[in-house]
């Protein structure tokens, strides 16, 4: 019998997980989370007006859910009614296009040069060796009469040990000058990523 993988991650408090899954009730979701987000801004001094909240947890979770990944978590420290961060995580499976993914393969595939070349590196996590890919694009704006914005971008492309599908790990930021603290908060959560076989 082939065993079944089960990935895993590990994110401090203030990242919230999002429901991915197609049958998860967001409406539910963004009303209990947009609750306890008030209550801990209170807590720590802080009034958080509920609407521009809700409305950000709802945008949100739908722009993830587009694309289905397998986790996907947003930033709020406390008093903050809109996310500073997105991370998701996905899996890449190799098919005839691809019959063996590779660390050159993900550095090559998840690269762009929107502001010149990304910065990438090799490293090892964990879960296994990784590409890690610091970059930023030059993503749309929300309508026509809005200019496009920056957004910033790290990744970590993994192959764990015994499996020939690769973690990948996303997290980006629009908000200037918080570079070296997402990319701090990037680098610690990719060492929890975790997959363990178990039996079907």
């Amino acid at each position: 019998m082939i065993p079944i993988l089960e990935y895993g991650i590990s994110c401090p408090p203030d990242w919230i997980y999002v429901p991915v899954k197609p049958d998860d009730d967001v409406e539910s979701w963004v009303k209990e989370v947009g609750e306890g987000l008030i209550e801990r801004g209170r807590a720590a001094g802080y009034e958080i007006d509920p609407e521009p909240l809700q409305a950000d947890l709802r945008a949100r979770a739908e722009d993830s859910r587009r694309r289905s990944p397998l986790y996907a978590f947003l930033l709020y420290p406390d008093g903050f009614d809109n996310a500073l961060s997105t991370l998701e995580v996905d899996l890449i499976h190799p098919d005839e296009s691809v019959p063996q993914i590779t660390l050159d393969w993900l550095a090559e595939t998840f690269s762009v040069h929107d502001f010149g070349p990304p910065e990438i590196s090799r490293t090892d996590l964990p879960l296994g060796s990784a590409v890690r890919i610091r970059q930023n694009f030059a993503a749309d704006a929300d309508s026509p009469e809005h200019p496009g914005i920056l957004l910033e971008t790290l990744t970590y492309g993994s192959l764990p040990e015994g499996t020939e599908s690769a973690v990948i790990l996303l997290m980006s930021w629009t908000v200037p000058g918080i570079a070296d603290a997402m990319e701090e908060a990037a680098d610690s959560i990719a060492r929890t990523l975790t997959v363990e076989a178990t039996a079907p």
